[in-house]
């Protein structure tokens, strides 16, 4: 590196070079130089929800009486411009580093200090745009902070829209009667719109599971400083900087009744992490099942046909896939991975504090961001679209032999096996069958047989019957 392309910066433990155009110090080129290991960076999320915490403890500090409020000014607004992006290209430390996220903290700190020394040349990263915090408070709290803005701009507006596309198809498929399906063998009839009523309830406990947590995450780590003794910081410290967050952000965040639990514990974000990763399995079964109903189109179910996005083969000509669902479900498989990390992740909390932040902060927005855009892309390319093959399915219930269990209260279960397996036997409809096995007549098996009664349910019979 030739001298015009560093600066000499200086930190506790000496000095070091610093790219000539970065905005960081001595600890943030210290813990690049330390951690090359996966290339990954905190999400822009993450590093947003860093910088609104250095934004409202500016203000705290000032309306406590602790920090000149020219020095607030400048580092509320440099610390701003990071949380609308600015500056994303500084801050490029890797995901894996030391388990309090010092490093990204330090990072913010320097990069913020900075960006406020145009204004007011005596800004000290630890001194100013670090008063009354730790790492080991605004990580913990970035974490909350973050998640929760990801879940309430993108997530959940995400999954109301999906649940709203489905709800849409039902009200136009409530007359579409097909095979139900039990252990992927023929079953009794349902609709389209009732199968469908199956998916959206799912996404919509999905959206309860997630609003159900909301009230850990507002609870807030800052003001807990190193330990959760709440050292070196002022005693409404915690309270002011709430305070001051929630005009950033329009979210009532309030301090954690136990600072211990918020540093050393992130059963929150676990928690979280869980709900996530039920609603992994529910994308994951609305997906396979698409893929099983749109498969064929001529050897397989092909009760649907997706849209067709694009070539499905180099080498088969006219082959068109399931791409949608299969990308969503590949991301229901990496949101279940993740939360397998992030369990392990929460173990570790020894003592007074977690020591892997970092960890749980990147797989817990990935899921959240990954989730988001697969159910917005589900919902609009794949379920909004799905054209119904109505005359398949209609051939198929024709000659759905289950449907003799509606006969069960009539005839009795044994008869009904035999007329069922006659009728795979023969390869005959059920009504051919059941005429010629009982004593029902044509207008007694058309209405007790009939598949779109069947899907309402209860008991069809109405006297017994031989044969």
């Amino acid at each position: 590196m030739k001298p015009s392309e560093f600066r000499i910066e200086r930190d506790s433990m000496g000095e070091l070079k610093v790219p000539s155009d970065a905005l960081w110090g001595a600890q943030t080129q210290r813990a690049v130089n330390n951690f090359p290991i996966s290339g990954r960076r905190l999400p822009r999320s993450f590093i947003r929800a860093v910088a609104l915490i250095k934004q409202a403890a500016a203000t705290a500090n000032t309306s406590l009486g602790l920090l000149d409020p020219a020095l607030s000014a400048a580092i509320a607004a440099a610390a701003a411009e990071v949380a609308a992006g600015t500056h994303d290209d500084h801050f490029p430390i890797d995901v894996f580093q030391t388990g309090s996220g010092t490093s990204t903290n330090m990072n913010a700190n320097e990069v913020i200090a900075h960006l406020a020394a145009r204004t007011a040349p005596t800004v000290h990263p630890n001194d100013h745009v670090n008063m009354c915090q730790s790492s080991n408070d605004v990580i913990p709290t970035a974490i909350h902070v973050s998640a929760e803005l990801l879940l309430r701009e993108q997530l959940l507006p995400s999954l109301e829209h999906l649940a709203a596309v489905i709800g849409a198809r039902e009200a136009e498929c409530s007359a579409v009667v097909k095979t139900g399906r039990t252990h992927l063998m023929d079953a009794m009839p349902v609709t389209l719109a009732q199968e469908l009523s199956g998916w959206r309830t799912q996404i919509e406990n999905g959206v309860a599971r997630l609003r159900a947590v909301e009230p850990r995450l507002l609870c807030l780590a800052q003001g807990g400083t190193a330990v959760g003794t709440g050292i070196n910081a002022h005693p409404r410290f915690g309270t002011e900087f709430c305070r001051a967050l929630a005009a950033l952000t329009g979210i009532a965040f309030i301090p954690n009744r136990n600072f211990f639990e918020s540093l050393s514990a992130q059963d929150a974000a676990v928690e979280l992490s869980g709900q996530l990763k039920v609603l992994a399995v529910g994308l994951m079964k609305i997906a396979n099942d698409l893929r099983w109903m749109n498969s064929g189109p001529l050897a397989g179910l092909g009760e649907i046909a997706l849209p067709a996005l694009q070539p499905g083969s180099s080498i088969m000509p006219g082959k068109v896939n399931p791409v949608i669902p299969e990308a969503t479900a590949m991301v229901a498989a990496e949101v279940i991975g993740n939360d397998a990390a992030i369990t392990i992740a929460g173990q570790s909390g020894n003592f007074q504090l977690n020591v892997m932040l970092p960890l749980i902060a990147w797989n817990l927005l990935e899921s959240i961001r990954l989730l988001a855009n697969a159910s917005r892309l589900l919902a609009d390319t794949a379920i909004a679209g799905f054209k119904v093959n109505e005359e398949r399915l209609a051939e198929a219930l024709e000659r759905n032999p289950i449907l003799v269990t509606a006969l069960n209260p009539v005839i009795g279960y044994e008869k009904g096996a035999a007329i069922a397996k006659r009728a795979y036997a023969e390869g005959k409809p059920i009504r051919e069958v059941a005429a010629a096995m009982t004593d029902l007549s044509a207008e007694q098996l058309a209405r007790l047989l009939d598949p779109a009664e069947l899907t309402a349910g209860g008991i069809k019979g109405g006297g017994s019957g031989g044969g």
